[in-house]
């Protein structure tokens, strides 16, 4: 999954699929620099990850973004360390509050 976040393209794609699926030749029409076979690669890297879910209607391929990877990972890293940075932070501002009131008394 960092592998496929890692792509700034991906991320891209990942942010078109945010609001509603789109079918794959919308994502193409959305990052017009960019060739078909491209953009359909991103979508490999990003199904492979779990990111991206597809569902076939006849010949249409809708793309689906799939949350539940990405609020694993806040979950794990970001969640499980936002307690000891508030912690650390707080202590900091003391420290630095002490200092100023030794330096003005």
């Amino acid at each position: 999954m960092w592998k496929a976040l890692a792509d700034s393209s991906r991320r891209e794609i990942l942010d078109q699929l945010k609001a509603n699926p789109k079918t794959t030749g919308e994502l193409c029409d959305a990052f017009p620099s960019r060739d078909r076979c491209t953009v359909m690669k991103h979508l490999e890297v990003l199904v492979a990850a779990g990111l991206v879910i597809t569902e076939r209607r006849g010949r249409t391929r809708l793309n689906f973004l799939n949350p539940a990877p990405l609020h694993e990972i806040v979950e794990r890293w970001v969640s499980g360390h936002t307690a000891l940075l508030a912690e650390r932070a707080f202590r900091l501002k003391r420290i630095s509050e002490d200092q100023k009131n030794e330096l003005y008394n």
